[in-house]
């Protein structure tokens, strides 16, 4: 199964689609038509609702919060309660097509083995994440030693829901590690473009705020 062209956003897109993140739309644009999918950290159900509609993908979701899954329901999504750092081990191997993470894996307990259990039970599995190893951040840690706040890192230190911050680099070297092949990957910039394909990861690790990869076994 062939990965979709991905489409660029462009001003227009973004401007029309205000209420998505950009990465909704990435993600969006990598998952292919009618095919099975787990959003892991479905949140109040926007990307799994963006694939059903705009996809028709067969969608599954898997949320922690209560109030998250009652606004997915509310959406007519299919949506269960659950946490993925305990709950994947019950998804027999290769139930889907895609399992989508998405600003998710800096929030779970254990990175490795929730990338690994997706990697089971999902043909390709798509990751995206905040990039600690923008400049603005090391910039911000740097002069004023402190935590940074931004548009992307939302929280303060001390009421943050994400407890494994990393960089772009990390990520890499973890897929690395658990033998995740990399086949596609994105870096998004401040203006929510796609930053250049042929960059090498140190470029992307400096001026990527979010990141978005499509692994396999």
């Amino acid at each position: 199964m062939a990965i979709p062209e991905t489409p660029v956003p462009t001003s227009e897109t973004v401007t029309a689609n205000a209420s998505t993140r950009v990465d909704l739309e990435l993600i969006a644009g990598l998952v292919t038509p009618g095919s099975r999918v787990l959003d892991v950290g479905s949140g109040d159900g926007s990307l799994l609702s963006l694939l059903e509609r705009r996809r028709g993908v067969d969608g599954r979701g898997l949320e922690l919060s209560q109030a998250g899954v009652n606004e997915c329901v509310a959406r007519g999504l299919s949506v269960i309660q659950g946490d993925a750092d305990r709950d994947l081990i019950h998804y027999p191997d290769d139930a889907f097509d895609f399992v989508v993470l998405s600003q998710t894996i800096q929030a779970t307990r254990n990175p490795k083995t929730v990338l690994t259990e997706l990697l089971r039970i999902g043909e390709r599995a798509i990751v995206s994440f905040p990039n600690f190893g923008h400049w603005s951040i090391r910039l911000s840690l740097g002069l004023y030693g402190r935590m940074p706040v931004t548009r992307n890192l939302t929280h303060s230190w001390y009421d943050t829901p994400n407890i494994h911050f990393c960089t772009i680099r990390d990520f890499v070297a973890l897929a690395d590690e658990i033998g995740a092949k990399v086949e596609l990957a994105m870096a998004i910039n401040a203006t929510g473009q796609k930053m250049g394909m042929k960059m090498p990861w140190a470029f992307w690790n400096l001026f990527g705020q979010q990141a978005v990869f499509v692994l396999r076994r």
